[in-house]
């Protein structure tokens, strides 16, 4: 393998895992505060990267513009997602939360798949690719190897976002209290933290990394209702890989799942001259062996229950 072929690969591997790790904090985000297993994050990213696509596609607005209307409405989705299904099911147990969230699937399918009033405009039959900021064939030379444009934005974007994440979790009172709502949310209600609105926050900023991971996964690949499957599977890997526990363990192990699937897909087509498909079957039997000496993740700990 050339320098210049593992820099690509490297580069590949932070745009992937820049997209795995959006989708995978709104799940352990979600999951923390809300105990719950949101098996709907791919479906609300991809509800509102069909609409940041409407608005670039058919209004012809400008980028930055359609994603902002995108990420308005994926906040929104949260807030109505936590007050309709969530908020209402409170006291239901973890299987019954991850059934509900299947149900919100087939809410978001039935309505991505319409193909008949005022949303066949907005959800085309049709798979389509919309409009990104950069083209992917803008590149730039690295060490020898060309990097689309496209590739070291969306990892700057996300770097900086998450950046300003872990540090609002940290710095701030709000983040405190999502830490605290975390930790036990009953103790924290009992200390005066307003454990529904953190919630409902939650999932509205959960709705907001999914509808970002979409956006940013449209560029190169057509968009249809399954855009974030492959995506939101990776995201559950990273999670459990990471480990539940910590905010930010799942999304080192985002950018490392990333690197495994490219390095491993690159040897599977060259070498092996197979799908790789294979090789990504083969990274996640690897984490499975991982987790078999470490059930609690890279970076997670054993719970001590205290009596």
């Amino acid at each position: 393998m050339s320098f210049s072929v593992l820099i690509r690969i490297f580069f590949n591997s932070l745009l992937l895992g820049s997209i795995v790790a959006l989708a995978t904090l709104g799940i352990v985000l979600i999951f923390r505060t809300s105990k719950a297993t949101n098996f709907a994050q791919g479906s609300i990213g991809t509800m509102n990267a069909y609409i940041a696509a409407y608005f670039t596609m058919t209004k012809g607005y400008n980028w930055f513009l359609a994603v902002f209307i995108a990420m308005i409405t994926a906040f929104l989705t949260g807030i109505v997602i936590d007050k309709l299904f969530i908020r209402p099911a409170k006291k239901a147990n973890i299987v019954g939360k991850q059934i509900l969230t299947f149900g919100i699937i087939m809410i978001l399918s039935g309505i991505m798949n319409s193909e008949r009033g005022i949303l066949r405009e907005l959800f085309p039959s049709v798979p389509i690719r919309p409009d990104s900021l950069f083209e992917i064939t803008n590149q730039i030379s690295i060490f020898g190897a060309n990097v689309e444009i496209n590739t070291i934005f969306v990892f700057s974007v996300t770097f900086v976002l998450l950046a300003i994440v872990f540090w609002f979790i940290q710095k701030t009172k709000w983040g405190l209290a999502t830490r605290v709502t975390a930790s036990n949310e009953e103790t924290a209600r009992m200390m005066g933290v307003p454990t529904k609105t953190v919630t409902m926050f939650s999932w509205a900023f959960a709705a907001m990394l999914g509808a970002l991971a979409g956006i940013f996964l449209s560029s190169r690949v057509a968009m249809d209702p399954l855009l974030l499957i492959g995506v939101q599977v990776s995201a559950f890997f990273a999670g459990v890989f990471g480990g539940f526990a910590t905010f930010y363990g799942p999304v080192i192990a985002a950018y490392l799942i990333g690197f495994l699937i490219n390095l491993s897909s690159y040897y599977a087509i060259t070498e092996l001259k197979t799908d790789a498909l294979y090789a990504e079957v083969f990274v996640y039997f690897m984490i499975l062996v991982v987790l078999y000496f470490k059930p609690y993740g890279l970076f997670g700990k054993k719970p001590i229950r205290k009596v």
